[in-house]
């Protein structure tokens, strides 16, 4: 956890006790509260509630009906995380941290901050139990919204809609559908009086959420069996809650480098020869890729841990001749183990270590699926994940990037559930769980998570020098801490382009920042306009992959002639150019859990109530605001609403309001036609719908680092770091690089810098901070462009000057200087 959220351990509960009478309803009982040093233990009639206080913003809430609190157990936090504590205030109704305060009036659980603005308010009869099941009942004030829930359709906002938490194979599921692929049943308050707050439901069984669908003014949730164990996490901002959720349920490691850059895929490409022609026409056509993915095809009769000879005969030398031109390789590896009786190792070896999951009766339960009768493993045990992550053995050897694990809902064909029957037997021997064996209905929406971790484990054991990259189609809350994701099975339609920056938006604030949609949709075709702006706006997903289904038409960038390909081309090379700032978005996730690519509201709340459709417009990191049409498949005009403090068009490098120059660029036309109207706080941008454009927006206050054009992450960028100044309020910018792939930041291994301006009455300082770590950069060069830039100009470094190039057509003064390794400020003076 960060320092601020130091926790104490420890701590003996308060001998002290206090009695007191709720003024409650009729049907209420009275409540005897217990105050203890790090919280309250509350009895009322025959229900036993504990609230304790983790930090002064996280509680923790525990109950049972009988009497009796859950094991304190947990698939998403860790022990180390739940035993943590500070101590708590008592009052006569509850307690008080630093920033809480915690009541029980009426017989409900009220939260409100040290103003008394109420933050959460339990609602008239608060929890209701009808034997294993439980329903729990909250205020739900008419200004908030609400977000999360992972990747869940039916829009952004999940106000007025309900919800349901159990991992689907859902193939071409539509725009409403639900439920699909992960529960992650964590979702995020905004816009009240007390300021955001987060909820997140540890129950692993079959949970589901209403946000005022089946009663207005009440928000609801609960699941059919399972322990009562949520927590409550306040802000106030939405950025603090979602950074204390993965204070509770893990960050997500850092990337290599190359995991940020193009990947192509297809399901699938079906021999050495295919997927060599793929790459070296990327190659030829000079479409900057760092991946390519390999589905099912590549192995014998589709069975994991294996290769199909006759189409793959050299698999270490097809990884090393495409790596030799900067392209990894991944492959994907399922959970389904083929129950084949001869010469199949991971079988025999599942068998002989009993690692597989069981029937009711004890038996081995075997399923169809794609390798046709199968096994699946049992991932609640340590001993049968460490036994999965050494079957990774020889795809480490030969050089395989990472693993990608589908399937993993777990999905089985020829059932109308799509998956294991309830009665199917889990044992669970891991973690602080006390050993027993657990009924489908528990496991289920974990196993994938648990799939993910033992093939993560698995890897960073193999070559534990190297960062692991793991992608996963299913998971649970805390699975961001051994997977990146994707939205699944996706259809080829606009609806789905929308719904795509919706789901990666909602999980990046669930904890899941690397998240992807199929580029170009998995089930249907895209024409070429749909596929063009796909490639627009999946150059600004956190992870960018063009993925298709088998029986589908082909969708390489080059597949509709060169004036598609030049524009998609362009983006894909764009993001390249972004690279330094990219890496530093993911660098800041994994300290922070900070998502890469954000709602608008995030770092600007007042955009949540903006006058303009933006059910899609989004941030990548604080910096960039992405603007795409509300209505895509249409060529009317739109609005932009630019929240307060100054924009800069992207690509022009214009202050919004500013005409743009001629454009440069035929392939995208730059000029936005920004009015420079101003709406409350901001300004409003009037843009026309253009295949070739989309909209870009430089927040003022921004020092954006860029390079220029590599064909891979594995090459070195030619010329200097490009440092793009933007003045403004809270003027900053963050350089982060590493070696991109081993371990070695961890020791020091890495540069950090802080690069920051000051606007002055007579132009800018530019002060390079501190460096941190001992990692040398690449550039040896640094370029700088002021933006927003009048007249000429006069450039000192330390009382040296530089050589200054001021162009009144972009309004921009531009100086290059050698690399700056120590603290220094370079002064910028009109002239």
């Amino acid at each position: 956890m960060q320092d601020h959220h130091a926790l104490k351990k420890g701590i003996a509960a308060a001998a002290l006790a206090l009695s007191v009478l709720a003024a409650a309803p009729a049907q209420a009982q009275p409540a005897t509260i217990a105050a203890q040093a790090d919280g309250m233990d509350v009895r009322q009639g025959s229900l036993r509630i504990r609230v304790l206080a983790l930090t002064d913003d996280i509680l923790r809430v525990t109950m049972g009906a009988a009497g009796t609190l859950p094991e304190d157990a947990s698939w998403a936090v860790p022990a180390d995380v739940r035993a943590h504590r500070v101590h708590v205030q008592a009052s006569p109704t509850g307690f008080s941290t630093r920033t809480l305060r915690v009541d029980v009036r009426d017989g409900r659980l009220v939260v409100s901050d040290l103003a008394g603005k109420v933050i959460s308010a339990d609602a008239i009869d608060p929890v209701k139990v009808d034997g294993h099941a439980f329903t729990l009942r909250k205020q739900m004030p008419q200004a908030e919204h609400y977000f999360g829930l992972g990747d869940k359709t039916g829009g952004l906002d999940r106000r007025g809609k309900s919800f349901v938490d159990w991992n689907t194979d859902a193939f071409g599921f539509g725009s409403a559908d639900d439920p699909i692929y992960k529960s992650i049943p964590f979702f995020i308050g905004v816009g009240g009086a007390g300021g955001s707050y987060g909820v997140f439901l540890d129950n692993t069984y079959r949970s589901w959420f209403d946000f005022g669908h089946r009663e207005d003014g009440v928000l609801a949730f609960g699941a059919p069996d399972g322990p009562i164990d949520y927590y409550l996490i306040h802000g106030p901002s939405t950025a603090e809650v979602v950074r204390r959720y993965t204070d509770l349920t893990g960050k997500a490691p850092l990337v290599p480098r190359w995991a940020l850059g193009y990947q192509q895929s297809r399901y699938s490409y079906m021999s050495a020869d295919e997927l060599r022609g793929v790459a070296a026409r990327l190659r030829a056509e000079r479409v900057p890729t760092d991946v390519v993915w390999l589905d099912i095809d590549w192995q014998d009769r589709n069975r994991p841990f294996t290769v199909d000879k006759k189409a793959f005969p050299d698999m270490p030398g097809l990884i090393r001749d495409l790596g030799r031109q900067g392209i990894k390789v991944i492959t994907i590896t399922d959970l389904h183990v083929a129950k084949v009786e001869q010469g199949y190792a991971p079988y025999a070896s599942g068998v002989k270590g009993d690692h597989f999951v069981k029937n009711a009766d004890g038996t081995t339960y075997v399923a169809p699926v794609w390798p046709g009768p199968s096994v699946f493993p049992d991932f609640t045990q340590a001993a049968t994940r460490d036994w999965w992550g050494g079957l990774f053995k020889e795809q480490v050897q030969w050089g395989v990037a990472g693993s990608w694990n589908d399937m993993n809902e777990p999905a089985i064909f020829n059932t109308p559930t799509k998956t294991m029957p309830d009665e199917t037997r889990h044992r669970i021997a891991s973690d602080d769980f006390a050993p027993r064996t657990a009924d489908h209905r528990e496991i289920h929406n974990v196993y994938g998570m648990q799939n993910t971790r033992a093939t993560y484990d698995g890897l960073r054991k193999l070559a534990p020098g190297e960062r692991a990259v793991v992608m996963t189609r299913a998971s649970y809350a805390g699975g961001q801490r051994y997977a990146v994701t994707w939205t699944g099975d996706n259809s080829a339609t606009w609806d789905h382009l929308k719904l795509s920056v919706q789901q990666i938006i909602n999980l990046g604030l669930s904890g899941f920042s690397y998240g992807a949609a199929d580029v170009s949709g998995f089930t249907g075709g895209p024409g070429p306009d749909l596929l063009t702006r796909w490639f627009e706006i999946g150059a600004f997903y956190p992870l960018f992959r063009d993925h298709s289904a088998k029986g589908t038409p082909r969708v390489e960038p080059w597949v509709d002639g060169p004036e598609h390909l030049a524009i998609r081309r362009k983006f894909v090379e764009e993001r390249y150019k972004l690279m330094p700032y990219l890496y530093a978005l993911a660098e800041q996730n994994a300290r922070t859990g900070d998502p890469i690519l954000r709602p608008v509201f995030y770092d600007y709340p007042s955009a949540l109530n903006l006058p303009c459709e933006q059910s899609w417009t989004f941030t990548l990191g604080r910096a960039l605001l992405v603007s795409p049409p509300p209505h895509p498949e249409s060529p009317q005009s739109y609005r932009t609403c630019l929240p307060e403090g100054g924009w800069f068009d992207y690509w022009t490098g214009l202050p919004v309001g500013q005409p743009a120059p001629a454009a440069q660029d035929q392939v995208i036309q730059s000029a936005t036609q920004a009015t420079g109207e101003a709406h409350g706080g901001g300004s409003f941008v009037t843009e026309t719908v253009r295949l070739a454009h989309l909209p870009v927006y430089v927040r003022a206050g921004t020092i954006l680092p860029r390079q220029n054009v590599v064909q891979s992450t594995a090459d070195t960028p030619r010329g200097p770091l490009m440092l793009d100044v933007y003045p403004g309020p809270d003027c900053t910018g963050e350089l982060y690089l590493d070696d991109g792939h081993s371990m070695d930041f961890e020791k020091g291994g890495y540069l950090r810098q802080t690069v920051s301006c000051t606007v002055k009455p007579d132009g800018v300082a530019i002060a390079f901070g501190p460096r941190e770590g001992r990692f040398a950069p690449w550039w040896r060069q640094v370029a700088v462009t002021v933006h927003g830039w009048q007249g000429k100009a006069d450039v000192r470094a330390g009382g040296r000057a530089l050589a200054g190039r001021a162009d009144a057509a972009t309004r921009t003064v531009s100086f290059t200087l050698d690399d700056v390794a120590q603290p220094a400020t370079v002064v910028v003076r009109r002239q």
